[in-house]
């Protein structure tokens, strides 16, 4: 079928969408631009007067409960950043700057002492402390502060893995609040925001992993990715075959890769339209930099709302996992910049329906030949990725359609899912402890290679009385003013069963074993 321009692709009911859309976009400039003329004072009383028609909405008891909760939750979500955030459970953090092949500065990240190891050498040399090296990287729109931002150190994976001995990294995209830097251009410029996922593949995974390869004269690393994190890694892995064999596992929490959609109808507009429509309307540079101007204008209550809201608008997330509590801790962290250009890029992958490479081909508006006949966009070929690849995905995830991601990865592919977890639960949920970390630490344990891992049995409980691991976290939020509610250290229990894609084929469809109905007392499918 011939190709015309704009009319198809849309129906008249997603114009609409998409003309509305562009109204609130030209609304929310100009309330940034008056914000902007704003005198501090006149800030500073917008954000009193918020949160004075939050407390006249509010119960008594809800506004005595919220006091209560802001005096755990405050430190943290005021915490500058990543350093701060780890000072606040008494943990010391190194800053790196990774300099990748094309000239962009990567902040990133490390923790690589326990609790009274401060000040010890690790795997800095033959004489040093060996430890095994895992890496961290973030989703879409975020940066590593998403990982700490917890009101529970037990449920923080950073700070358990280094308890549990792993030399800790945490990577950072290209333009976010760490790495907003090149050699070769300024960030006000539209050259610097010229990049899409195929360059974090390309450049900022791999020169990441060398990187830390090199500092800890280690052969090899985990690499643990949430949301985009673990589609850079799927990207990554699949164009360098020889990066393999210095990822010995990759654990993939709320994995993505070809997303099925987005159900609300301004979104869908944008997903079909051109990608200059979607350039006109965010620009060519950094993604809603407006964030900033309303969590300044909010009182945290509101602002949170708004988040949930907003959640729930666009990916029907009900974020019911999370508690309020640790909301107002983490929501101040969960956005950072990053290029308009990685979002239309997604929003190629969900139209196509494929993990592919940005199609750079502009359509012309006045082509009438079907241009898919004579050039088709470069797959990722994830197939090839000979890494031990270990998927746990929430079964209330709108993001991830596990049957299309199995058959699009290789047959030693295997996956856990939590049934009632949406995106943001493999983060912060309440319980995340019990039913995430499990499934990490046994595909750790399986697979981790060399350091002292090799043969030990991880600790699945830490001792409350005497040698909790914690303890100088909870004094350290003493200190900064907290009251810290006395609560016991979460068990760890085992991974008892694992949902792994079979070699049968039914009915053109892969099928997948468990040797147990229940992994911890979460309900498992036996299809992928």
């Amino acid at each position: 079928m011939a190709y015309i321009p704009f009319v198809g692709r849309l129906f008249f009911n997603e114009y609409l969408a998409l003309f509305g859309s562009f109204l609130l976009l030209g609304l929310e400039v100009v309330l940034r631009i008056i914000t902007l003329a704003l005198p501090e004072r006149a800030i500073r009383f917008l954000y009193g007067q918020s949160r004075a028609i939050f407390n006249t909405l509010s119960s008594t008891p809800s506004e005595r409960a919220q006091t209560h909760k802001k005096k755990v939750a405050n430190p943290i979500a005021q915490a500058h950043d990543f350093v701060a955030l780890c000072e606040l459970y008494g943990y010391y953090a190194e800053e790196h700057i990774v300099q990748t092949e094309d000239g962009y500065l990567l902040g990133l990240h490390r923790l690589a002492w326990k609790h009274g190891e401060e000040g010890g050498h690790v795997n800095a040399g033959p004489e040093s402390q060996q430890k095994k090296v895992v890496y961290l990287h973030h989703g879409l729109m975020m940066n590593s502060e998403v990982w700490v931002c917890l009101t529970d150190a037990e449920r923080c994976l950073p700070f358990v893995l280094v308890e549990q001995g792993y030399d800790v990294w945490l990577g950072n995209n290209r333009g976010n609040k760490y790495s907003k830097k090149s050699v070769n251009h300024s960030p006000t410029t539209n050259a610097f925001w010229n990049f899409s996922i195929d360059q974090f593949a390309f450049h900022d995974i791999p020169d990441t992993i060398e990187y830390i390869l090199s500092t800890t004269a280690q052969a090899s690393l985990s690499y643990i990715g949430f949301s985009q994190g673990t589609a850079q890694a799927f990207a990554t892995l699949s164009i360098h075959p020889t990066l393999n064999e210095k990822v010995d596992v990759f654990i993939a929490l709320a994995p993505a890769m070809s997303p099925p959609g987005l159900a609300n109808g301004i979104v869908a507009s944008m997903i079909k339209a051109s990608p200059e429509v979607l350039f006109l309307a965010f620009g060519r540079r950094s993604l809603l930099n407006s964030a900033g101007m309303w969590q300044a204008l909010l009182y945290p209550p509101i602002f949170i709302r708004f988040i949930d809201i907003a959640l729930q608008f666009l990916f029907g997330w009900h974020t019911a996992n999370i508690s309020p509590n640790q909301k107002l801790a983490a929501y101040p962290h969960l956005y950072s910049f990053s290029s308009t250009k990685s979002v239309v890029h997604w929003f190629q992958i969900i139209r196509n329906g494929t993990f592919q490479m940005y199609d750079d081909e502009v359509q012309s508006p006045f082509r009438v030949a079907d241009g898919s006949r004579y050039y088709k966009v470069a797959r990722f070929p994830t197939r090839n990725i000979r890494t031990p690849i270990v998927l746990v995905y929430g079964g209330s995830d709108s993001l991830v359609d596990i049957k299309i991601m199995m058959n699009e990865l290789p047959a030693h592919t295997v996956a856990q899912e939590v049934p009632h977890y949406e995106h943001l639960d493999f983060l912060w949920a309440s319980d995340v402890d019990k039913m995430v970390f499990p499934a990490v630490f046994d595909a750790l344990e399986l697979h981790a290679k060399g350091g002292e891992h090799k043969d030990r049995t991880y600790s699945r409980q830490f001792s409350i009385a005497g040698s909790n691991p914690f303890r100088p976290a909870r004094q350290s939020l003493s200190h900064a003013g907290i009251d810290h509610d006395e609560v016991g250290p979460s068990d760890m229990l085992p991974l008892r069963s694992i949902m792994k894609r079979g070699d049968a084929s039914v009915g053109g469809s892969r099928r997948a074993s468990t040797d147990g109905k229940a992994l911890n007392g979460v309900h498992m499918n036996d299809t992928v």
